[in-house]
Order: structure tokens, then C-alpha cells, then sequence
């Protein structure tokens, strides 16, 4: 064999190795981060849901603002679970916290008769590389018995602690938490009212 011929058949094999082993993807999820507030002045229940999100994100892998008209999709980070989902969930678990009660649940799981519903639009969903996260969301309380509805627009940024996918989660999971705090603020509200 010559010289040559071994080193194609070494270069062909290493780029056939190459094409074997790829990285492990890495899967990430948001957390409730929601510190409690003054409970809800009476019972409350509250049903989450429907959630909708920017088509643009609505996929496993993480979708990162790379520059100001382009993102990257990363093919070995991604959320462990449809983010519709896990928005509706970290929700859920925020407003408990916030209002003091464990009658909080993702629409159609509940097993009690809500006293409010909460809707959800996240408009922007953004992941910026190295610098921040921001959640554009715009959501409605309804009170279950009058029909009365309150809609109200959450814009919350936080900056990344660090430059990995870790902090990207992080951060979505406190900018999430600033909007249970506008929710339940309303839902207290409209309790007093009541």
C-alpha cells in the first residue's frame, strides 16, 4: 500500500469516526422562583391556561439571539419538555406560592371549580447570547362566577449570571416569575373587589 493510499484510508476514517460520535444533547428545564406574597384575601383557585408562545420557539431546541436580526438553533440544548408546558407549570407553581394556596392548576388538570382563569400570550420569548432573556407577555384574569376579566402586559428582562444554557433557563425561570407577580397581584385585587 502507498503512502498515499494509507493516508486517504487514515483521513477517511477519522472523518467516518467523526460522523459516528456526536455530543450528548443536554436538556434543560425552568424552575418556580416566586418568593410569597400576601395571600389571596379569600379561597381562591385559579386554573392556568391556555398558554400560547412565538411559533419561532415553539421547539425543543434552545433558539438563541445571536445578533439583531438572527438566531441560531442549538441542536444539543434543549428544554426537557414542550415550553408551552413548562411556562403553564413554572405559572402554576409561582401563583401558589404568591397567593398562598395550593388550589393553583394547569388547565384541564384541575380538581376543584376555579374562582379565576388565567390566560396567557408570551409575545417574545427571547434568549440574547451572554446578555439577557426577555418575556413579553400578555395575559387575562377571569373571575369564573361575574365573568369580570382584567388583562394586563408583564415585559420582563433579566440579565444572564453567567454565559451558559444553565443561566438562560435561570433567567427565564425569574423573568416567568415577575409575571405570576403581576398576575397575582391582579387576582388579589380583583378578590377584594369581589
Amino acid at each position: 500500500m502507498s503512502y498515499r493510499t494509507t493516508f486517504f484510508a487514515i483521513l477517511a476514517s477519522l472523518a467516518l469516526s467523526g460522523c459516528l460520535t456526536s455530543r450528548p444533547a443536554r436538556f434543560y428545564s425552568l424552575s418556580a422562583t416566586a418568593s410569597p406574597g400576601a395571600p389571596a384575601p379569600t379561597n381562591v383557585a385559579v386554573l392556568v391556561g391556555p398558554i400560547t408562545i412565538p411559533a419561532a420557539v415553539d421547539r425543543p431546541q434552545f433558539v438563541v439571539q445571536v445578533a439583531e436580526n438572527r438566531v441560531e438553533v442549538d441542536e444539543f440544548n434543549r428544554w426537557d419538555s414542550p415550553l408551552s408546558d413548562s411556562i403553564a407549570r413554572v405559572i402554576a407553581a409561582d401563583l401558589s406560592t404568591e397567593l398562598g394556596t395550593p388550589n393553583v392548576a394547569i388547565a384541564p388538570l384541575a380538581n376543584f371549580k376555579p374562582t379565576y382563569t388565567v390566560a396567557i400570550d408570551i409575545q417574545r420569548f427571547d434568549s440574547i447570547k451572554d446578555q439577557a432573556v426577555v418575556i413579553d407577555a400578555v395575559w387575562t384574569v377571569r373571575e369564573t362566577t361575574s365573568g369580570n376579566t382584567r388583562s394586563g402586559r408583564t415585559l420582563a428582562r433579566e440579565t444572564l449570571k453567567g454565559q451558559d444554557f444553565v443561566s438562560i433557563a435561570a433567567a427565564h425561570s425569574r423573568a416567568l416569575a415577575t409575571v405570576s407577580t403581576d398576575i397575582a397581584t391582579t387576582i388579589r385585587s380583583q378578590a377584594v373587589t369581589m
